[in-house]
């Protein structure tokens, strides 16, 4: 099979043919229909959340099962699926309690087994995780909800409990900001974009952000609290870095919720915030990563009443060679809108 694999970091990936993935007895091989190209990936890429090398990347990811293990019930071959980017055992005390994404267990393809930037991967645990696709909907919007989409989801509605008519301060309009966007407003409520790019503000404005802060332009915490008249309900911080947790916690009103859905790596696995705003705001700090899979029919049935459109969310679909471009552009700020891979021949 085709795959885009990481020999060194921080340098283009190499395209290369690999033998196809051997199925696990209690899993799947897939067949790629899209992969999208994630800040999670970027962070692996740029070794600040090193793996052993050689590496094929991919987390965010939907397919085609080609093989099924002898130890599966659920699915077929055909079957057209996808799956958390955290694969959880589905026996341990935690699986058996809905914890899914805290098992000691899991497998992380892209992570800590071979990923999706490939013509095929290879699923463990498929009875425990994977989830059909509706009729009808976009692989390249599919492959977002293998990671995006469902960790903005589990962020607003399994951790902040975000509620209708809430004010909900989003910091950091990529991907799973985006994703944050589209469905806080799906769910009611009304949304502040914070960035520092021009055109990631203007894309958020047409997808229906209330407001949107130039957090280039001042303090984006004050900004927040002037534009929602006291501060956010619910607050997310979408990068992983220092500046837009502070901020976040800082665009809160009193007992507002705070999720960390970026993933601190590097220099900012260890951050300095104002406690004494958590003290005196009486706030709740969540942390958040990735969804379970059972919660997948929650979101589908929102996508089948009509109150969430996530086609806005791709801004470019493109090939397997292009993966490495992808991966360098998030040195800087990158475009409106998420990169997905549905194209695995070129």
């Amino acid at each position: 099979m085709r795959a885009a694999v990481l020999t060194r970091f921080a340098a283009p990936l190499e395209i290369a043919e690999l033998p196809t993935p051997p199925c696990p007895a209690d899993g799947v091989v897939l067949r790629l229909l899209a992969c999208g190209i994630c800040r999670s990936d970027w962070h692996l890429w740029t070794g600040a959340d090193p793996s052993p090398l050689p590496h094929v990347p991919g987390h965010e990811y939907c397919g085609v099962v080609e093989e099924v293990g002898p130890r599966v019930s659920g699915w077929r071959r055909g079957d057209r699926v996808v799956a958390p980017f955290i694969l959880a055992c589905g026996s341990c005390p935690d699986c058996r309690a809905g914890n899914q994404t805290i098992c000691a267990q899991q497998v992380l393809p892209g992570f800590n087994a071979p990923g999706a930037f490939a013509e095929y991967v290879a699923v463990p645990h498929a009875d425990a995780n994977l989830a059909r696709l509706p009729e009808g909907l976009d692989p390249a919007v599919a492959a977002a909800m293998g990671c995006r989409v469902t960790t903005a989801w589990q962020a607003l509605t399994g951790r902040a409990a975000l509620k209708p008519g809430e004010w909900l301060a989003v910091h950091g309009a990529g991907g799973v900001g985006l994703s944050a966007l589209l469905l806080g407003k799906a769910i009611g409520a009304r949304v502040a974009m914070v960035d520092v790019v021009a055109d990631k503000l203007d894309y958020a404005r047409k997808l229906g952000a209330d407001a949107v802060i130039d957090a280039g332009a001042g303090d984006a915490a004050a900004q927040v609290r002037e534009a929602t008249q006291g501060g956010a309900d619910v607050a997310i911080e979408a990068l992983g870095i220092a500046a837009t947790t502070v901020a976040a916690l800082k665009s809160l009103r009193k007992l507002g919720r705070m999720v960390q859905i970026g993933m601190p790596a590097g220099e900012h696995t260890t951050m300095s915030i104002p406690m004494d705003a958590v003290y005196s705001g009486q706030l709740a700090l969540y942390g958040t990563r990735g969804m379970p899979g059972w919660r997948y029919p929650s979101l589908f049935s929102l996508l089948a009443g009509g109150r969430l459109d996530l086609a806005p969310l791709i801004g470019r679909r493109v090939a397997l060679s292009d993966a490495s471009a992808e991966l360098a552009a998030f040195d800087g700020p990158t475009a409106p809108g998420v990169s997905v891979i549905t194209d695995f021949a070129a």
